[in-house]
């Protein structure tokens, strides 16, 4: 099975930086896209960062130029570093990926366990 861990959350002053990591490990056959979300209480689930391949990048609007998305193929990471944070960048932080896992040909979509992110005023 394919298991996505993260790390890296925390408690941050706005302006701050913080920089959240996910490995995907276990039965890795193949790693597609990686991506980040965040939600926050009451509301649906958003992309924040994602990398459909290891030199494509998107963004969301909200992010561009404060938040950067990387990944680490050998290790099957993604890292999303964020800089310049705001009190509204506060949420719990998903990693998001669709895999392959050995043994098996179909991609699946797999997500992580969520770290939040917390920036005070």
């Amino acid at each position: 099975q394919v298991r996505l861990v993260e790390s890296g959350g925390g408690l941050v002053q706005a302006g701050g930086s913080l920089r959240l990591s996910c490995a995907a490990s276990g039965s890795v056959l193949r790693v597609d896209s990686m991506a980040w979300y965040r939600q926050t209480p009451g509301k649906q689930r958003e992309l924040v960062a994602k990398m459909p391949s290891s030199t494509s990048t998107t963004y969301a609007d909200g992010v561009k130029g404060r938040f950067t998305i990387s990944r680490d193929n050998a290790k099957n990471t993604v890292y999303l570093q964020m800089n310049s944070l705001k009190p509204e960048d506060t949420a719990v932080y998903y990693c998001n990926s669709v895999a392959t896992e050995s043994g098996n040909s179909v991609p699946r979509v797999y997500w992580g366990q969520g770290a939040q992110v917390t920036v005070s005023s």
